[in-house]
């Protein structure tokens, strides 16, 4: 039994805002190396890790739950021949 394609749509959205997520952790991490305050430097350097981490663990996520339904889908449809 295959997904539907609103699972498809559902997953790549999710991916894609993951994504969006783990650029604007670098983003976030590239500002803070050009703050002069030694504090808002390491809140915003570990904040910005922090998103980074837990976008990149999403998106890996994602791709790999969708890897596994194509896997299961074609162990599924039969070979002619």
């Amino acid at each position: 039994m295959g997904k539907g394609g609103l699972w498809w749509i559902g997953q790549i959205v999710l991916l894609l805002l993951a994504l969006f997520f783990l650029g604007f952790g670098v983003h976030v991490l590239i500002l803070a190396y050009h703050l002069k305050d030694p504090s808002h430097f390491i809140l915003t350097f570990f904040a910005s890790n922090f998103i980074i981490l837990i976008s990149g663990v999403i998106a890996i996520g994602l791709v790999l739950r969708m890897r596994r339904s194509v896997t299961h889908r074609k162990e599924e449809t039969p070979h002619a021949g």
